[in-house]
């Protein structure tokens, strides 16, 4: 915003905006005849908490954070850290508008407020909370047996997966909490995201101008494809502005389609790296921030983070376990064809609960080929899971039967070929409600995205964890996982997808279920037009000028299209990219408009007659 006028300078105004009238720094040890602090006037001690929370579990929550706090109190420290939302588990999404819920979330806080009496690390935690009959999202500084400081997220996002405006009031811009004699400055999450609007308020910069020392930023902010160079460029674009250190906290772990990977981590003033926490797994840890004349400073672990097609592998593991585990679910079932895609979810799904938990079925019918049996089979000795082959041929035949006289003079055609799908589907039902274990659905996204997965077969499940991989990058994957096994993997090292599977033509799987009309081009030109149909959101014109088939982009933009009422009934699955078919891509199922594919036409500007500012100002109020 760079306009220093729309920020409160003076210490009063910070009081009165905030609600929270602080004349004094929390106390941390009373003594006879004043107060001592934990800290000197030198270092610093924090624990940042990169935990897993989970939406809902407010006791649960809160237990986590005792052990936490346990282990910060062993290590000396004067503040622990939580993310955002933490005690209600991020994002509640519409539950945080039930008021036993927020009752349930403000009680459990003051518990842990009390527990603080007993002069252990101060506590700084997020929370939704109800002040004056509106509701906030809030953090809370917790000491000496009080909730000592509270301030609300001031800028709410509403895009992508973020709907932070339906249930959130906005919070007023203050100042620094003063912990045990520091000035922190706690701007949350989206406070430290600038964008060029009218309402939006530079958090930072008012911290800056008003005294933070540091700044503590606590997140809940999802994984997705780049997203660590982007965290990263946004925050030292902050430390830039306002030559302050930053300290920017997230939550890990996977809620519904979301995946919180941590990486959490430290910027000096200089712009140096100060700590980097892991990404993909939970970390208690706990620096050291020493002030000298240039300010504070930290120099603290490094991790290594992962990004790239190893991040996204990764991200389907951790999804794909806290569904599963978060959800109660025993273990997981899965039809295993042979083909890449459920050979892909099998290993995914050994890493993320290990063998015992997985049990692969092949379903064989008449136009499976032995090569698919041999694969399925190698595929699952080379994982350990159980295994167990259950011929529909039968079952298929059945339908037909069944269906003989209604079809009778009807020319054969994919309606007949989708029985075998909708076969399988059935059978893995029927073993999913007799052994309680959650069917996997393996569908990946360039199929998905064209409709090219039966809805009541490939798609219908419990949970996708390919479900935001393009095809393309199931190759790539599938060859990553057999060369690398992520940290806190279950599954074995080593080569675990039989070669032949990565290497067998991959236009082979779909011609069971396509027409010779609905062939698809091969999957590199797919999934580059899809990329650009999707997550760019091209025109046709646009598409066409950098050099793809003209019929072959149309045909392709149809296909989308008409198999959007698929995936609005396609199970949950890990998103990966920042546009996917989750909350982030809203389409109506009716919907006539087509894009023409012709240039776009220019605005006519001087058609528009346009209001004056004041005249504007006046008619709104």
């Amino acid at each position: 915003m760079g306009e220093g006028a729309r920020c409160r300078r003076d210490n009063a105004s910070f009081h009165r905006a905030s609600g929270r009238g602080e004349t004094r720094p929390p106390i941390a040890k009373p003594v006879a005849g004043g107060y001592i602090w934990a800290m000197t006037d030198t270092r610093f001690t924090i624990t940042l908490a990169q935990l897993n929370p989970t939406v809902g579990d407010i006791a649960g929550n809160a237990a986590m954070a005792r052990v936490a706090r346990a282990q910060a109190a062993r290590d000396a420290a004067d503040l622990i850290v939580f993310p955002e939302l933490f005690i209600a588990g991020y994002p509640p999404e519409d539950l945080v508008l039930k008021p036993s819920f927020q009752a349930a979330c403000r009680a459990a806080i003051e518990q842990l407020a009390r527990d603080t009496a007993d002069d252990g690390p101060a506590v700084l935690i997020g929370t939704p909370w109800v002040d004056a009959g509106k509701l906030y999202n809030a953090c809370l500084l917790l000491d000496g047996g009080r909730i000592a400081a509270i301030r609300y997220k001031v800028n709410l996002p509403n895009y992508g997966v973020f709907d932070e405006k339906r249930v959130f009031a906005r919070g007023p811009v203050s100042g620094p909490m003063t912990i045990r004699g520091v000035r922190i400055g706690v701007p949350i999450c989206e406070d430290t995201w600038l964008e060029e609007s009218e309402d939006y308020e530079n958090v930072v910069e008012c911290l800056a101008e008003t005294g933070a020392e540091f700044l503590i930023v606590p997140n809940g902010s999802p994984y997705a494809r780049g997203k660590t160079d982007l965290r990263l460029s946004v925050s030292v674009a902050r430390v830039t502005e306002s030559d302050l250190p930053l300290l920017y906290l997230n939550q890990v772990g996977g809620q519904d389609e979301l995946v919180f990977d941590g990486a959490s981590f430290v910027l000096n003033a200089d712009r140096t790296l100060g700590a980097q926490l892991p990404a993909f797994a939970e970390s208690v840890t706990t620096l050291q921030l020493i002030k000298s004349a240039a300010g504070w400073r930290c120099d603290g672990p490094i991790a290594q983070v992962l990004d790239g097609d190893a991040g996204d592998y990764a991200a389907c593991v951790l999804g794909l376990r806290d569904y599963v585990q978060k959800n109660g679910f025993p273990g997981v079932l899965m039809g295993v064809s042979g083909g890449i895609d459920s050979a892909l979810c099998a290993a995914i799904a050994v890493d993320a609960l290990g063998a015992e938990r997985v049990r692969g079925v092949m379903l064989p019918f008449r136009f499976t080929a032995q090569v698919s049996l041999d694969d399925a089979a190698d595929l699952a000795t080379r994982l350990g899971i159980r295994y167990e082959v259950l011929p529909i041929a039968a079952a298929v035949n059945g339908f037909e039967e069944i269906l003989a006289g209604t079809f009778k003079g009807l020319p054969r055609d994919i309606t007949e070929e989708n029985l075998q799908a909708r076969t399988r589907g059935t059978l893995l039902m029927a073993i999913s409600n007799k052994t309680g274990a959650m069917v996997v659905t393996t569908g990946n996204k360039s199929e998905m995205s064209v409709g090219y997965a039966t809805l009541y077969g490939d798609m219908n499940g419990g949970f996708n964890p390919i479900k935001d991989i393009y095809k393309t990058e199931v190759f790539r994957l599938c060859t990553l996982r057999n060369a690398w096994k992520p940290d806190g993997a279950l599954g074995p090292a080593g080569e675990v997808i039989p070669v032949n599977i990565i290497t067998r033509p991959p236009t082979a799987e779909l011609r069971e279920n396509q027409t010779d009309q609905d062939s698809l081009p091969p999957y590199d030109v797919l999934d580059a037009i899809l990329e650009r149909l999707v997550e760019r959101e091209e025109p046709l014109s646009k598409i066409f000028e950098a050099g793809f088939d003209r019929d072959t982009v149309v045909r392709i933009e149809r296909l989308l299209n008409i198999a959007e009422y698929k995936r609005r009934q396609a199970a949950p699955g890990v998103k990966v990219t920042r546009k996917n078919f989750g909350r982030d891509r809203r389409y109506p199922i009716t919907n006539k408009f087509r894009d023409p594919g012709k240039e776009l036409p220019a605005p006519d500007d001087p058609l528009v007659t346009r209001a004056s500012r004041a005249s504007s100002d006046a008619f709104e109020g």
